[in-house]
């Protein structure tokens, strides 16, 4: 009896239990799972707080189910040691690709040694897995982002003084997005075109941070600030309702980055210069076909690679579109990211764009 107990606890944990002794039980599980035919995809996501995260899931966990796959989703609200466990537990339950969206990409490294003992493989989504054999990555051009987040700010103010919002110093994108913003500032600043008088990370990307640090950046810089490149929305929405406090939001130029509904909102109101959007239908449901075709030992076309500091990663890169106003109405709302009627809320009707 004793030993029946500890079987059926090995193989049916709860969503929040991690497991130990993790390689024997996700291979027995594996091979449970291949025998019935059904694939089961394990999707590991850092944080499901910030609206992007929740596009993503839902339209990935759609595909998936449309090719016959099953999906189990788990969220570590941006803790490291509970992805972890997560991600154990997902291996647990007889998962056969596991999908990582990682809080931290090297803190998260190990886990691509845990799945491949388990005959599990790992697919990055979207940030990518340092310091790993991770078989796949699937991104968008992330140096491209940063360039397009500068190019934009930059044709709004060629000159002047600049602060750089960066996002989660954890996060590899994050790195990517600065290391394109400079490609593009830095010969500006080398000219003497732009002066840089503030530059910070936003810890976990969260506006209450970015909030914090733009507050500190205008007093310090007695409010002369020209131009905030900000890594995404969620921190150009912090430094927004910051530069607001000081009736500066419409006179300072901002970046931003996902498209979210706040920001297309803060676009068309003239408080946001410009989001980049990453078409996320696109890319979920391109990374759900991946990881099914990874399932089923199929091909792969990767049209890029990626080193991630041991490994050049094979990876599918697909192209980020830099939105403001004059282009909003033919992306992300043409595609039905978002809808006229959310995006145009608080603008008067007669000045709503014609469909």
């Amino acid at each position: 009896m004793i030993f029946l107990m500890a079987g059926c606890a090995t193989t049916t944990p709860s969503k929040d239990q991690s497991s130990n002794g993790q390689s024997n039980g996700s291979n027995a599980s594996n091979a449970a799972a291949n025998s019935s035919g059904k694939i089961k995809i394990g999707l590991s996501m850092d944080d499901l707080r910030l609206e992007r995260w929740q596009h993503d899931r839902d339209i990935f966990t759609q595909k998936a189910n449309e090719l016959g796959a099953e999906v189990l989703v788990q969220s570590a609200n941006g803790d490291d040691q509970t992805q972890f466990s997560q991600a154990e537990n997902l291996l647990s339950q007889g998962i056969n690709v596991l999908v990582v969206i990682p809080h931290n990409g090297d803190a998260m490294a190990p886990i691509v040694e845990e799945a491949h003992k388990a005959g599990v493989k790992v697919l990055a989504y979207d940030r990518l897995i340092t310091n790993s054999d991770v078989d796949y990555y699937i991104s968008f051009d992330n140096v491209k982002v940063g360039e397009l987040q500068a190019e934009s700010i930059v044709k709004q103010v060629p000159k002047g003084n600049y602060f750089l919002m960066g996002g989660s110093p954890t996060d590899n994108n994050a790195k990517l997005f600065r290391k394109g913003q400079m490609n593009i500032l830095q010969p500006l600043i080398d000219k003497g075109d732009i002066k840089v008088v503030g530059d910070q990370w936003a810890k976990d990307w969260l506006p209450e941070e970015a909030l914090k640090i733009m507050e500190n950046a205008l007093t310090a810089n007695k409010n002369k600030i020209d131009a905030v490149v900000a890594s995404n929305d969620s921190t150009a929405g912090g430094a927004i309702q910051a530069l607001a406090a000081q009736k500066l939001d419409g006179k300072v130029a901002i970046s931003g980055q996902d498209a979210d509904l706040a920001a297309c909102q803060r676009i068309v109101e003239g408080k946001q210069t410009m989001t980049v959007y990453k078409p996320i239908k696109d890319l979920a449901t391109k990374a759900a076909e991946v990881a099914v075709a990874m399932a089923k030992g199929e091909k792969i076309d990767a049209n890029g690679k990626v080193n991630n500091g041991k490994i050049d990663v094979p990876s599918i890169l697909l192209k980020p579109i830099a939105v403001d106003k004059t282009n909003i109405v033919d992306t992300v709302i043409k595609d039905g990211f978002q809808k006229l009627e959310d995006v145009y809320k608080n603008v008067p009707k007669d000045q709503w764009p014609k469909q």
